[in-house]
C-alpha cells in the first residue's frame, strides 16, 4: 500500500469515528469524492480492500484503522 492511500485512509477513518463514533462503518468509496479523479488511487484501495483483506462492502472504521496500521 502505497503511503498516500495509507496516510488517506487513516485521516479518513479518524474523522468519521470523531463525527460518528466508534461503530461508523465505510465502504472504500469514503476515501473519494463522488468523481473519478484519481483511477489508479482507487483502484489500488479497491485491490486491498476486495482482493487483499476479502473486506465486506462496509466495514467498521476502527477494524480498518487496524488492519492500515500492521
Amino acid at each position: 500500500m502505497t503511503d498516500t492511500l495509507k496516510n488517506k485512509i487513516i485521516k479518513v477513518c479518524n474523522q468519521k469515528i470523531q463525527q460518528k463514533g466508534e461503530n461508523v462503518g465505510l465502504s472504500f468509496y469514503a476515501f473519494f469524492a463522488n468523481k473519478n479523479d484519481n483511477p489508479e488511487l482507487l483502484m489500488e484501495a479497491a485491490t486491498w480492500w476486495i482482493m487483499t483483506n476479502k473486506l465486506d462492502h462496509f466495514e467498521k472504521a476502527v477494524k480498518i484503522l487496524a488492519l492500515v496500521n500492521k
